[in-house]
């Protein structure tokens, strides 16, 4: 079911049932205050006749029939019963009532504590009365046909009302859907037109503060999202496919160079040993890519690792690969209260592959010695800050370096494919953490990795 006709029929519902219960409270409240005012005007002539006639101190047939006829107050369908001492019938205002209801009553009735009951029609007042120390039973009954002509027609204005209502209700209900779907149509209609080639555009916020608002604000977000993953594929294939086709082209070209024009082996040997060598850069390539799609396995298995061990292993192969450069390990801030120093959950392989990459890139663009600190930033919260001192690069470059295959800086003859920084930043996610680097062009770059200390 659409969420216009959900709408129209919730709304028609709710309204209907609120009108319904305002209906039948109007109905019961008139229903109630016609039987109190019909009790009221029996209880009345029973009192009046008790007044009258039992004060003489005998019951006159004749004279209570005469008053009967005289009286412009009778009732419809009047019926009068007295019972006096013993509860013994004396009068009744015609020969052939019933007695039986009566009779049943009789002994409920009470001083102050009238009675009430229905026979059919009939609605029947019990009143007890005393004269001289002498205990006297009185009902009163009666047809309230004007009440009841009353309430037929409360019940068919109430009827008609409801039912010309519910037109309304339909109506407006299907305009309050209608204007209140009008701005997530408009919604539907600017998202409809956003297509691949047209990632750029977005949706209109509207006042900007409403839930619609709040709506298209996420539309847009994840269109922004969106867009720069399209632009992040597009770099990396662009990237990928530079990186893949120069050593390919390199390969293709020294091997028809040297089918062509090799005619000893000794210049054989020359040209496949180039040709192996740039082999060997796509074999690393290839692998680093596939490193890079293998770091995004959430569910991997997590132990409690020694940080500092990995980074000691990190130091070890960096110092192998650069013998040359000075790399210095310091501490920072150690908390006392910490009984197991520098422990994390995790991989210890896949942290130590993180910690070497950034080390890899600090020897590998600095000239100059590469400090290591590691230290706490908090009592949960362990920290390692990897601090060169080499070329250093452009904001619009560090909004990148994450990117596959992108490689920033102006030294570019320096080995490696811009697949690094993209694995280490996944694997401090993995873990739980974030990765931060600073640079200012010329005096160098600081990477600062914070992970969440084991409990």
């Amino acid at each position: 079911m659409l969420i216009r006709n959900k709408l129209i029929l919730r709304f028609t519902l709710l309204v209907v049932g609120i009108q319904l219960c305002f209906s039948i409270f109007i109905y019961y409240f008139h229903a109630t205050t016609r039987e109190q005012r019909f009790i009221n005007r029996l209880a009345g002539k029973a009192t009046m006749t008790a007044r009258v006639l039992v004060r003489r101190d005998s019951l006159n047939n004749e004279l209570l029939r005469t008053m009967h006829r005289r009286d412009l107050f009778t009732v419809p369908g009047e019926q009068i019963s007295i019972y006096g001492p013993g509860q013994h019938l004396l009068y009744t205002s015609a020969d052939n009532l019933s007695q039986k209801l009566n009779s049943q009553y009789l002994s409920q009735i009470q001083p102050n504590r009238p009675v009430r009951f229905t026979d059919g029609p009939l609605e029947t007042v019990g009143l007890y009365y005393e004269r001289n120390g002498q205990p006297y039973w009185i009902f009163a009954s009666g047809h309230d046909d004007f009440g009841h002509r009353q309430l037929e027609k409360l019940r068919l204005i109430l009827l008609a009302a409801n039912l010309g209502a519910l037109v309304l209700i339909i109506l407006a209900g299907w305009y309050f859907a209608d204007e209140s779907l009008k701005p997530i149509s408009r919604v539907i209609s600017q998202v409809e037109r956003i297509t691949a080639s047209r990632l750029s555009a977005r949706v209109d916020e509207g006042n900007g503060t409403d839930e619609i608002a709040q709506l298209a604000r996420t539309f847009n977000q994840m269109l922004g999202g969106v867009e720069q993953a399209f632009e992040s594929q597009k770099s990396f294939l662009s990237n990928a496919s530079h990186e893949l086709r120069t050593p390919l082209a390199s390969v293709l070209g020294t091997l028809e160079t040297a089918y062509a024009y090799d005619t000893d082996l000794t210049e054989a040997k020359r040209s496949i040993s180039s040709a192996t060598e740039e082999i060997k850069k796509l074999i690393e390539l290839t692998n680093g890519l596939l490193s890079l799609a293998k770091v995004t396995d959430a569910s991997l298995r997590r132990d409690p690792v020694r940080l500092d061990e990995c980074l000691t292993q990190a130091i070890a192969s960096c110092q192998t690969r650069y013998p040359t450069r000075h790399l210095q390990q310091q501490f920072g801030l150690l908390p006392p209260e910490v009984e197991d120093m520098f422990m994390v959950h995790g991989n210890a392989q896949l942290l130590t592959t993180a910690l070497l990459n950034l080390l890899d890139n600090a020897c590998k663009y600095s000239r100059d010695g590469v400090q290591v600190e590691l230290g706490y930033l908090s009592a949960h919260t362990i920290q390692v800050r990897v601090t060169d001192t080499g070329i250093g690069m452009e904001p619009h470059e560090l909004e990148r370096i994450y990117e596959p295959l992108y490689r920033a800086g102006t030294d570019t003859t320096a080995p490696g494919y811009g697949i690094g920084l993209p694995m280490t930043r996944k694997i401090v996610l993995l873990h739980g953490g974030k990765i931060e680097l600073t640079s200012e062009v010329g005096k160098g770059t600081t990477a600062t990795v914070q992970l969440p200390a084991a409990e």
